[in-house]
């Protein structure tokens, strides 16, 4: 079995040395585009190079997939796989704001064991092992039990016409931190339509999941993870009373987007 203070340790480290990079710490910092609008910054490699050799010294038999490193198609013969995005919310870290977070997840068969998400800047470490709940700061946490879809909390800087019927909460750049609101019932809903990686979703997935929300794609679907293709159209994290009225809310943009 793992050794689970092993890696909250290594993830604790991991935030500690992104957290010495970032502006809004004081630290001077080099970004750079990798493609257009995809911004990367020091702390991305520095987290990525440490994570890659901490935790493959902690668990040597799992693969790796990571946002920051080559995709080796060999991970497909493991059973077990790291997946990591070293500073999520990038844009948030770059201009100095709280918004980011340490994802690692460990999957097994394909699905999400154990989540750890540490964000040094807000002070906060959710963590999650597959059917024993999950927690911030060490405290049980329970995702929202809201029932009614009108009204629902959504994290969001500015809403679509037809989702105004919807009220707006704090919107950190992390889609990885905006779930896991819905994990601590800070929102009730988090929903996104476009084509994601799994490195995005993995670990604050199964803590909503875990901490009792309903998670799935933008069609309503299970999320699978150590894919060859490792991207999913969407993803939902609700309370589980809307989770079908969200689904269905979304459902004519999802397929106009999906589609080739």
């Amino acid at each position: 079995m793992i050794d689970s203070k092993r890696l909250e340790s290594i993830v604790a480290q991991a935030g500690e040395i992104a957290l010495g990079l970032w502006p809004g710490a004081g630290a001077e910092l080099e970004s750079w585009e990798k493609t257009p609008g995809s911004p990367v910054c020091e702390a991305d490699l520095a987290v990525d190079a440490f994570l890659k050799r901490e935790l493959g010294a902690l668990l040597p038999s799992a693969g790796w997939l990571s946002e920051e490193t080559a995709d080796d198609p060999e991970r497909l013969e493991r059973d077990l796989i790291w997946l990591v995005d070293p500073v999520d919310g990038t844009r948030d870290f770059i201009r100095g704001r709280k918004g980011w977070a340490v994802s690692v997840a460990l999957i097994s068969s394909g699905r999400p064991l154990i989540g750890t998400l540490c964000a040094p800047a807000r002070g906060e470490v959710w963590q999650a092992v597959a059917g024993q709940g999950a927690t911030l700061n060490g405290s049980s946490i329970a995702a929202s039990t809201r029932q009614k879809f009108e009204g629902a909390r959504v994290p969001a800087n500015d809403l679509m016409k037809q989702d105004r019927i919807l009220n707006k909460v704090e919107q950190p750049n992390s889609i990885a931190l905006r779930i896991a609101m819905v994990a601590d019932d800070r929102a009730d809903l988090v929903a996104t339509l476009r084509w994601g990686f799994e490195w995005d979703i993995a670990a604050a997935g199964l803590i909503a999941r875990e901490a009792g929300a309903a998670v799935s794609d933008s069609f309503g679907r299970k999320l699978d993870y150590n894919k060859r293709d490792p991207r999913a159209f969407g993803v939902i994290a609700s309370a589980p009373g809307i989770h079908a009225a969200t689904v269905e809310h979304l459902a004519d943009r999802a397929r106009q987007i999906a589609s080739p």
